[in-house]
């Protein structure tokens, strides 16, 4: 179970599943959603939404281990930071 229902009322991205679809995942036919709004591509772990990343058990295609999300965790943090430092 995935416990991502709520971001049905968001433009996240989300599989069959109901995981976080992120980064080069979001790329269907090497096109990003249509809802993608930068000139960039999404980060490794962002969402379909600029700034919102998942990270761990939520994100779809993850290992599913402890040590993989807090791997995942630190990663995010680290593009939030570059996010922010864009968008600043």
């Amino acid at each position: 179970m995935s416990r991502t229902d709520w971001a049905a009322a968001t433009a996240i991205v989300r599989d069959q599943g109901g995981y976080l679809v992120t980064g080069p995942d979001l790329l269907i036919d090497g096109k990003l959603p249509a809802s993608w709004p930068l000139e960039r591509a999404p980060y490794y772990l962002e969402t379909a939404v600029p700034g919102s990343f998942a990270a761990g058990d939520v994100r779809h295609r993850s290992i599913k281990r402890v040590a993989t999300a807090a791997g995942e965790g630190a990663m995010a943090i680290a593009f939030v930071h570059r996010y922010l430092e864009e968008t600043a």
